[in-house]
């Protein structure tokens, strides 16, 4: 056959940058002037900026979108490869210290628009209503200034827009359902259910997961293929990069790629006027705003706050309470494997497909406060071989003997909660990067109650394992997400921003993203990020040029509106969720759904 049955393959159109298959952006986008004072700069295009840039310029305000890293063209940037996927991960340096030191690089934060999201996993479960409380209710850790019921609409309105794909039926924390079907079990997922249902476990499978179960808008459905966390090239997963960036861009905002902002100016009435930024060239460059949204995650963000110090902020801006770098948090993330007879083949389908919330809370007979997940996982050959080194002390022959029986393991996860200590801090080093700036000395111990949680975890997923049939498990201990550093708080004296991310020193200074969470629980951190997103939006969209005013935030709107237009009646709904919401032409909005 010469030719394709529907036709010749078209060529790449130079005039257009490719999103996925599908999806395209017009490669001219609106360009400000860096006298001209835009009214928000976002420093950092990850979960949170992504979100933020899109309802920002929805909304009619002037925006700006910085990020580090490259704007990717899916088509031409990404490809089929694990080895040749690492340029989507932050790997500038970093330096660690402490006990129990954090492996940064790799898959703990990204580098280019879409940040984190481009290779997460994609797993969206909500927080529990007993993580905005963990100090009242268990004495350790820290309150949320926000309550669950404050976040539940932003939880609800983004599971529609990313969409999330989940079962009927969630039975931890808040019960709920998804609207949008769940994916079908691998065969992994069918470990874990078969685990627990023979320990009476309560489990789901099949979500929730930022996946497309069916086509969504202008990105075509999962087609199982593995490479979550290498970015996804059909666009099924979801991505800023793909979910809200191109409406940001359809509305007036500027993504400025492969600009690394080094400082935030500070004028002399105590507000700041802008940010100073390296461009691709390595050139220095300032641009002018009348506020700045701060979200580099929970490392970039307080590095360049810190480095952003000047007389009267010789601290850090933003830094009066002295909490700014402290209360860094990562979660437990043990990957326990067990050895099948029968095939596994852990690369097929979505890695994040199911999980068990049973051991999520605090229980009083245990001796630790707090708890655990477990998830399924799927890495693919080179990352299981990385485990393997640890797990098992593989190397030389006996690794070439565990990676012929890669088909016969299946991995789940432990996802445990690690409090908010003091001693856990991002500072600056005195080492500098490329561009001159100093880089974050990351320091990090596990207390008493985490490691208690990290083994109680390791322990229940090695049972569910030999309950569902594995002959051999193995336990290779490890780290998972990043939040805190910049944390929110109910005072001036104890956080660095309020409960909108409005920092408490400059009123015109904003912090979006993981770096403001004040406890992580057990849940993956995405969702959560890009909801706390929705709702700041949405707060300076209705105080509009009050909200960097000196005053107290008011009650905020929910604007359904500015959700991408692209997301309103399409997918595949199903049920009714809690609170439910009707799709209109306009965007989401509240209602009943059939």
């Amino acid at each position: 056959m010469k030719e394709p049955l529907l036709g010749a393959f078209e060529e790449a159109d130079p005039s257009e940058h490719h999103l996925g298959p599908i999806e395209r952006v017009p490669n001219a986008m609106r360009h400000f002037d860096h006298d001209e004072a835009v009214d928000f700069v976002v420093v950092g295009v990850g979960s949170a900026g992504g979100v933020l840039i899109q309802r920002l310029a929805k909304a009619g305000f002037s925006v700006i979108g910085f990020d580090a890293g490259p704007f990717w063209d899916t088509e031409r940037d990404w490809v089929s490869d694990e080895a040749g996927s690492h340029k989507l991960y932050w790997e500038d340096l970093r330096v660690i210290g402490g006990k129990n030191p954090l492996a940064l690089g790799a898959n703990n934060s990204g580098k280019g628009v879409g940040g984190g999201s481009v290779h997460w996993a994609g797993f969206t479960p909500r927080l529990h209503p007993s993580d905005f409380r963990v100090l009242s209710e268990d004495g350790v850790g820290a309150d949320w200034p926000i309550t669950y019921d404050e976040l539940r609409p932003y939880y609800e309105l983004m599971e529609r827009e990313i969409p999330v794909a989940g079962p009927p039926w969630f039975p931890w924390g808040e019960p709920h359902g998804y609207t949008y079907a769940a994916h079908p079990s691998g065969a992994v997922a069918e470990t874990l259910v078969r685990g627990c249902t023979r320990l009476g476990i309560r489990v789901v499978a099949g979500g929730p997961v930022a996946i497309n179960s069916g086509s969504h808008g202008s990105r075509p459905h999962c087609i199982y293929r593995g490479f979550c966390i290498q970015g996804c090239k059909v666009g099924a997963k979801q991505s800023t990069l793909v979910s809200h960036v191109p409406d940001a861009i359809r509305h007036g905002a500027e993504v400025r790629d492969r600009c690394m902002v080094g400082r935030i100016e500070m004028g002399k009435d105590g507000r700041v006027t802008g940010v100073t930024y390296f461009d691709p060239d390595g050139h220095e460059q300032r641009q002018r705003a009348r506020a700045v949204i701060v979200s580099g995650y929970a490392i970039e963000t307080p590095r360049l706050l810190l480095n952003s110090a000047c007389a009267g902020f010789e601290q850090g801006l933003a830094n009066s309470s002295g909490t700014l770098g402290k209360y860094l948090m990562a979660q437990i993330g043990n990957t326990v494997y067990g050895r099948f007879d029968e095939l596994i083949r852990m690369y097929k389908g979505p890695p994040a497909n199911g999980l068990t919330e049973e051991y999520y809370e605090t229980d009083p007979h245990n001796n630790f406060v707090r708890g655990f997940a477990l998830q399924t996982i799927g890495p693919l050959p080179i990352s299981f071989a990385q485990h393997m080194m640890v797990a098992k002390g593989a190397w030389g022959w006996s690794m070439r003997r565990v990676l012929m029986d890669y088909n016969h393991w299946s991995p789940l996860g432990v996802l445990g909660e690690i409090l908010p200590w003091e001693d856990n801090t991002v500072t600056l080093d005195d080492a500098r990067d490329q561009n001159g700036l100093r880089v974050a000395h990351v320091t990090f111990n596990l207390h008493e109650n985490d490691h208690k949680v990290a083994d109680a975890g390791v322990r229940k997923a090695e049972e569910v394992l030999r309950a569902a049939g594995a002959t051999e498990v193995v336990n290779d201990p490890r780290y998972a997400h990043l939040v805190g550093g910049a944390r929110m708080g109910a005072s001036p004296h104890d956080s660095v921003v309020d409960g909108f991310g409005r920092s408490w020193d400059i009123p015109n200074l904003f912090v979006c993203d993981g770096s403001v969470m004040p406890t992580q629980g057990s849940a993956n951190p995405g969702l959560t990020i890009q909801a706390l997103a929705a709702r700041t939006a949405d707060y300076l969209v209705t105080e509009r040029e009050n909200a960097v005013a000196a005053r107290p935030p008011a009650q905020v709107k929910i604007h359904y509106d500015l959700s991408p237009a692209e997301v309103a009646g399409r997918g595949m709904p199903r049920i009714k969720t809690r609170r439910p919401l009707r799709l209109g032409a306009g965007g989401l909005g509240p209602g009943s759904h059939g």
